[in-house]
């Protein structure tokens, strides 16, 4: 069973910095694409950063590049979510989600930043 455990949210002000963790089992981990997904209030989720495990590549959307880093620890079946420089419009739920079983999602974990 695919499970995926999110963490490391919190309040912070804005141009702060926060680590989400995304746990992982159930699955090979590096046989897949790791994704974060963020949902604010009253918006679509949004896919914002990719790690192809396999070979490290990673994809950002405009918004987050250059200030959010995603890396993953293969011994850990762990994906991270750097995020340095944090604006008030980065303000949401943070999920992620594998290539392995993309109609499973965890509880998410929530980010808030203060202006």
């Amino acid at each position: 069973e695919v499970q995926l455990v999110e963490s490391g949210g919190g309040l912070v002000q804005a141009g702060g910095s926060l680590r989400l963790s995304c746990a992982t089992s159930g699955f090979t981990f590096d046989n897949y694409a790791i994704t974060w997904f963020r949902q604010a209030s009253g918006k679509e989720r949004e896919g914002i950063s990719c790690i192809t495990v396999s070979d490290g590549s990673t994809y950002y959307i405009d918004s987050v590049k250059g200030r959010f880093t995603i890396s993953s620890d293969d011994a850990e079946n762990t994906v991270y979510l750097q995020m340095n420089s944090l604006e008030s419009e980065d303000t949401a739920v943070y999920y992620c989600n594998s290539g392995a079983a993309p109609n499973v999602w965890g509880q998410g974990t929530q980010v808030t930043v203060s202006s």
